[in-house]
């Protein structure tokens, strides 16, 4: 069963950053888009960040944009997401996701996506 994999969740101040990494398989290729998304208790999955490798081009919900980088290291077949400035409102479970094929939807809308991490938590308190 393909399954990326997440690290880098922890508990942090307000205020503090985190960096989570995301392991893509080396055998998923075809890459549409891989892309970030935070589920908070009792809410809807939904989008943070998402990258096309093949251009790099980069997509940001409105509630991270200037605050979350999203990037990627192609020798590593890593994805990362830099997290500066974080908020209680950034509390959530954190999951990693890859598009291979191709749906007619937004790179922040989970249904975009095919393979999909497990998730790691995030904890920000003020």
């Amino acid at each position: 069963q393909v399954q990326l994999v997440e690290s880098g969740g922890g508990s942090v101040q307000a205020g503090e950053s985190l960096r989570l990494s995301c392991a893509v398989p080396a055998y998923l290729s075809n890459l549409w888009y891989v892309g970030w998304f935070r589920q908070p208790p009792g809410k809807e999955r939904e989008g943070v960040a998402s990258i096309r490798p093949s251009t790099g081009v980069t997509l940001y919900a409105g509630s991270v944009r200037g605050r979350f980088t999203i990037s990627e290291d192609n020798a590593k077949k890593t994805v990362s997401l830099q997290m500066t400035s974080l908020k209680p409102d950034d509390t959530a479970m954190y999951y990693c996701a890859a598009a291979t094929v191709y749906r007619d939807r937004s790179s922040l809308d989970p249904i975009r996506y095919n393979y999909w991490g497990q998730g790691t938590q995030v904890t920000v308190s003020s």
